[in-house]
Formats: C-alpha cells, structure tokens, sequence
C-alpha cells in the first residue's frame, strides 16, 4: 500500500492537471490558439532557468523556478485573470488566497507550507527572487503580443501608455535590462502598428 504521503502527493498532482484547462488570453507564437496556464507556467520556467544572470540582483535560480511553477495552480479554482481585465484587485486576492490555501492544502506537510508560503512571496513581490519571478511574469505575454502583432493589445484596444505602465514597473524593478529590451520591442511595435499621417490636400 502506498504511504499517506504519497497518496497526498498524487492527488496535489491530479488536481493539478485541471491548470491545461485554463485559457489564457495570450497567443501562442504561432496564432494557431490561445496559451492555456500550464503551458505558461512551463514556458516562465523555462525563462527563469534562462535569463538568470539578467536579474537586477543575485537571486536563487531554484527558488525563482519554484515560483514560476506554482504562481498560477490558483487558476485551477479561480481561472485566469488577464492584466487588462479591470477587476477588483482586492477581490482577486481573496479568492486567489482561498484557493492557495485548497491546492497546497492537499499536499503533506511540510510540502504544503513550503508552496503556500513560495506562492505569498511571489505575490507580495517584495523579495529579490519574487521581483525575478514577478518580472518573468510580465515580459513572456510581452513579447507573445509584440510577436503576433498585438495579441491581447489589439484585442483590448490598449496603447502605448498602457502597456508601458503596466508591464514597465514591475519588469524593471526585477530586472532593469530585460525592460531595456522589452521598452524596445514595445515603442517599435506600436510605432510599426500607427497608421500613417496624412500629408497635402484630400
């Protein structure tokens, strides 16, 4: 028979499984579909283990991975929230709180704590591995809109200021070289995007 624990432990990652059902709002690459939230949370770590050395200072690479795998297994009870979505930030939390608490609750102690407590961290964004993480979080749907020709921007409408204030504080608080380039790509995109003035008479 199987331990308790790895009872726990196999039913954390059957309830799991449910984050492929999440769609995002982000594109993939390819315009075939939209990302679903395992599929981000993979790709983010893969950017974690990637663009380490670009942290605006050391962080814990292991530590910044964890994160990024766990930030959005919340969507599993409360779905996805798009960052252009206008709902209630306060709101969010505490449903994002609760379900923190379900998910990781379902797994042995001291596993259970260990994530829940990662997860906190990674959502007050106040230690220099959640910046990292945090910052991760902002520049891979970034670059998904830049590269499909403005994915969730074009959808909602949003401009250059918007997505400057957006993405730009919390990218350069974790990493102040990835919004050089990020700055970068954004004003070319939307520079690219502007419809040509009109010059002479009609």
């Amino acid at each position: 028979m199987p331990s308790d624990t790895l009872v726990q432990q196999l039913a954390f990652l059957r309830e799991i499984d449910r984050l492929k059902s999440v769609i995002r709002q982000s594109p993939l690459l390819d315009g075939s579909r939209k990302e679903n939230s395992a599929e981000h949370s993979w790709h983010l770590a893969m950017y974690g283990l990637l663009l380490r050395e670009h942290a605006s200072s050391g962080v814990d690479s292991e530590r910044v991975i964890k994160m990024l795998l766990i930030h959005d297994i919340v969507e599993v009870d409360v779905g996805d929230t798009p960052l252009h979505g206008g709902s209630s930030p306060t709101m969010q939390a505490e449903l994002e709180h609760k379900a923190a608490c379900r998910l990781f609750g379902l797994l042995p102690e001291p596993q259970g704590s260990e994530f829940l407590e990662l997860w906190q961290e990674f959502e007050e964004g106040d230690s220099e591995d959640a910046r990292f993480a945090k910052a991760l979080d902002r520049v891979q749907p970034l670059i998904a809109n830049v590269l499909t020709g403005g994915g969730t921007w074009s959808d909602g409408r949003v401009d250059l200021i918007q997505v400057l204030e957006k993405y730009g504080p919390t990218i350069r608080r974790g990493s102040p070289v990835l919004w050089s380039a990020c700055e970068a790509m954004v004003r070319e995109h939307f520079a690219r995007d502007r419809p040509p003035s009109r010059t002479g008479s009609a």
